[in-house]
């Protein structure tokens, strides 16, 4: 069976750090999903995220409103 491991309490940092590495993540391919269905079909989604307008490329358009998103939960 496999062996569930946990931060210790004495670095909370740490731990902090773990959760939001993985909020990011999953963020991250929730929202570009989104945008490369709608790149796909030539749907205009970067007005849709804010911080992603200015942005060329869908990787950076997606990290932008990722990072937006957030910025928001804090």
């Amino acid at each position: 069976m496999a062996e569930i491991t946990t931060v210790p309490v004495s670095n909370p940092a740490l731990q902090d750090s773990k959760t939001y590495e993985a909020l990011f993540f999953m963020s991250f391919v929730f929202v570009f999903f989104i945008a490369l269905v709608a790149q796909v079909l030539f749907l205009k989604w970067r007005t849709w995220l804010p911080g992603a307008e200015g942005e060329k490329s869908l990787i950076q358009g997606v990290k932008s409103g990722v990072y937006t998103f957030l910025s928001h939960l804090n």
